[in-house]
Parts: C-alpha cells; structure tokens; sequence
C-alpha cells in the first residue's frame, strides 16, 4: 500500500524506545479519520475496537496505540516533512490527484477556531491551503507563522508546479511577492484589489472607466436561486501599473465584475469588484475563474468544518494542529477522490460501518 511506504519516509522524532512504530500510529490515525475520528481519545478507541482489522496492515506489536501515543506523535512530528509526505501521496494518486496540477488553484486561509493556546482565543492557528478548484483536492498547507497568512501562502505554492495553472487569491495576497512567486512557478494569477492598494484600486477603476467607445466585450451571466435573483457583468482591459517597488510582477489586465441581487423583497443591491490578470483574459474567463474561486469555501472549508468537525478540534500543543491538519486534508481528499456519486459522509459511516468499504476507500487510487 502506497500510504504506508510514504508514511515510512518521515523520520520519527521520538526517543529510541518508542513502542510503537511512527507509521503505524500515522495510518492508524488516518484511517480513524476516514471513520468520523475528530481526537487522539478517538483515534485510540478505533485502534482498540478495530485492532485485528488494521493488524492486516500494520503489525502493531504492542496493540492498539493509547490517546498518549497519538499526542505525543501529532505534537513532535515535524509538520514540513509531514507536509512533503503529504504531497508524495497526492502524486502517488494519479492524474486526478497530482501536485503538478493544471487548472484554477485557489488559495485561501482558515482558521482553526478552538485549537488555541491558553489565552490566545484571539488568535488561534491559521492554516493556508492550496487548493484545485476542478478536482477538490487540497494540494499543500502551511500553518501561517510570523510572515502571516501571506507568507504562508507563498510558501505552499513553492511546494507544486504551477505551470499551466491559474491561481485566485482574495486581496490580501494583492502585492509584489505573491505575483512574484506565481509567475517563476510558470502560472497566471487572478487577484483581487482593494483598498489594501489603494493607489492600484484607484488606477484599476479609472483604466476601466476610461475604456472609451465602442465599451470593451462584456460578459453577462444571470442567476435565479435561493430565492434571490442575480446579474454579474465582468470587462476586462489590458493595463500597465505604474512603476514603483510593490509593483504586481507580471500584470497585464484589470478587471471589473459587477454585481446586481435582488431579494425576495424585491430590493436590488449593487456590488463592484476588481481584479488584477497575468494575461489578457476574455470577460468568459474572469466570470469562470472568480465563481470557481469559491470552490475552497464550499468543497474545502465548508466540508472540514461540518463534515470533518475541524472547529471544534482542541488540539493545539507544539505542532499537533499544523499535523491534524494534514491529516484532515488527507482524509478529506481520499473521501473526494472517491469516484462513487453518493455525499462524503455517507462515504465516512460505510467505511465505519464495514470493513470492505474502508479498505476500497484507500487502495481505489492506489
């Protein structure tokens, strides 16, 4: 099994006396999760209550690792070389699951809402994710450090190849080292402006209002849902910034995307949005790219707060939440790989329920 011979890689930080082997704790824990596991207390109650089934596997000579085991592996372990096993088990899944994806990748932060040290409620650990909004898989994370969720980010895209790739980000990753790194990793990006550049926001609006006649090509999508019905227009023109040391690297366009709702009450609000291009898109493309940026609020955050309970997670020493994390991720990309067309947590209580279903889980992309 392809997992377990990565998992092998990783080099063990514990003492030399460690009962249990690092891969076996490491498979043991991701198959917990694959099974509803939210905890170390959990993760040992599915060693012990399913210990001949994963004995299959792994030896576990010394029985079912206890909640002490798992802690003190999830805090010790080095989260980078984690992340790198990570990763080596994404490209091992094939061409679905890859890190020299091709595609949109989006990128964007969460914060891991209870995993807080005492007294640090107001800053809890914040993981960036790199994620491919065609297949919804996350492709690498990194924990956000001193540089912030900025420097986070930058750090997991130097992790893929981003050839061919698009990459979306919000605002906060509208500046000179983000553009950077995307361009000398061979990607485009679409970046939001807003008033965090204050003088490209203004310099975008007044290119986009100064396009002159005949209007530049639009494109117009309209949306009828939720009891709302909505309108966006997006323009693109091709824009040269002007000179100066956080000057985007790379920038060609800027685009607009408008926006009108009106609700069940009947009231329409109107909203603006710009965006910062690598290339000369078509309108088409930016009203593509911008939607499907979404996918990792919807396919990803969405999913790890409600399906893999990741808020309410309180494992928050050393580097237990940067490792739960992963493990989540991973978790979650083997549930989404699953080709069958029935919801994930269906998928999570088959594979609880029956062993069979858990074991096609992991060796479908194998």
């Amino acid at each position: 099994m392809r997992v377990l011979e990565i998992f092998d890689e990783i080099p063990d930080p514990r003492r030399f006396n460690a009962q249990h082997d690092l891969t076996d704790v490491l498979f043991v824990a991701f198959l917990a999760m694959l099974c509803g596991a939210t905890n170390c207390t959990e993760f040992a109650a599915f060693a012990e209550g399913r210990l001949d089934f994963l004995r299959q596997f792994v030896p576990l000579k010394k029985g079912a690792p206890s909640h002490d085991t798992f802690s003190d592996v999830l805090r010790a372990l080095d989260p980078h070389a984690f992340n790198l096993a990570f990763q080596r088990v994404m490209a091992a899944f094939g061409q679905q699951a890859r890190s020299e994806a091709q595609g949109q990748l989006a990128v964007d932060g969460k914060s891991l809402r209870r995993a807080y040290e005492k007294g640090c409620a107001h800053m809890p650990p914040l993981v960036v994710t790199v994620f491919e909004c065609e297949s919804f898989l996350s492709l690498a994370q990194q924990v956000a450090a001193e540089g912030g969720e900025a420097d986070a980010a930058i750090r997991a895209l130097k992790l893929l190849d981003l050839e061919d790739c698009v990459v979306s980000a919000d605002a906060l990753h509208c500046h000179r080292r983000f553009t950077q790194t995307v361009t000398d990793g061979g990607g485009d990006y679409v970046v939001a402006i807003k008033a965090n550049q204050s003088k490209l926001a203004a310099e975008a609006a007044a290119a986009l209002d100064a396009a002159g006649e005949p209007r530049p090509p639009a494109a117009e999508i309209k949306d009828d849902a939720h009891g709302r019905g909505e309108v966006r227009r997006a323009i693109v023109v091709p824009f040269q910034q002007s000179r100066g040391k956080n000057a985007l690297v790379g920038l060609v366009a800027v685009a607009r995307v408008e926006a009108w709702r009106t609700g069940a009450d009947g009231k329409t609000a109107y909203e603006a949005r710009y965006f910062a291009l690598s290339w000369l898109a078509t309108p088409t493309e930016v009203t593509k790219y911008v939607r499907s940026h979404w996918a990792i609020e919807n396919n990803l955050h969405w999913q790890l707060d409600v399906l893999m309970r990741e808020d309410m997670s309180r494992s928050r020493k050393q580097n237990a939440p940067a490792n739960q994390a992963i493990l989540g991720r991973l978790a979650l990309n083997v549930l989404q790989s699953d080709p069958r067309k029935i919801p994930l947590s269906h998928k999570r209580l088959k594979a609880r329920w029956n062993d069979q279903e858990l074991i096609g889980l992991v060796t479908h992309m194998r």
